[in-house]
């Protein structure tokens, strides 16, 4: 689960325009100290992920308060930064491009394993020297990963982060 700062819907349960209240998107576990919440409820709005894969590829990164030891791995991962804030501003600016999801041209070859790309009305999640295609439903069969550009959708700080030894949470059929 995560959250882009804030709340960005309406009481009667409909999304605002806007789909972020600020910088700070982040990447939460469903369950944290017998807490519990109503999805839709106040405070801020609720996103459901398939996978931390999925949420680093929309630009999230790990919650520092409910996932604390992956955060300070994320942030020992991170080039060159020293803290949530600072990491937040430099996501921002990558993930985002006049109010549109960034794209990042990268030679496919290069990519770490959790970089997810976008190609031909299709996301794909890279895994070893595969891709493996993303759905609602996890991740299906895996194809070989050619050579070439790709249409990278993780932010390139997270890329980075990967790339530097940071392993992120997998769903299940990436397993298979």
């Amino acid at each position: 689960m995560g959250n882009r700062g804030g709340q960005f819907h309406r009481d009667d349960r409909t999304l605002e325009n806007r789909r972020f209240v600020s910088r700070r998107w982040i990447a939460c576990v469903c369950t944290f100290k017998d807490r519990h919440r109503d999805v839709w409820g106040q405070g801020y709005t609720e996103l459901f992920f398939i996978d931390e894969v999925t949420a680093l590829a929309a630009g999230h990164r790990p919650c520092f308060e409910c996932r604390s030891n992956d955060a300070r791995r994320f942030q020992a991962s991170f080039p060159g930064v020293p803290g949530a804030d600072a990491m937040d501003r430099i996501l921002h600016d990558e993930r985002l491009m006049y109010g549109q999801k960034r794209l990042h041209r990268r030679k496919l070859d290069d990519l770490p394993a959790g970089a997810m790309i976008a190609e031909m009305d299709a996301c794909f999640a890279v895994r070893g020297d595969t891709l493996l295609p993303w759905s609602f439903e996890g991740y299906r069969a895996p194809t070989p990963r050619p050579g070439g550009i790709a249409n990278v959708l993780t932010p390139p700080s997270i890329v980075e982060a990967l790339r530097a030894g940071y392993t992120p949470l997998w769903h299940r059929t990436a397993e298979n």
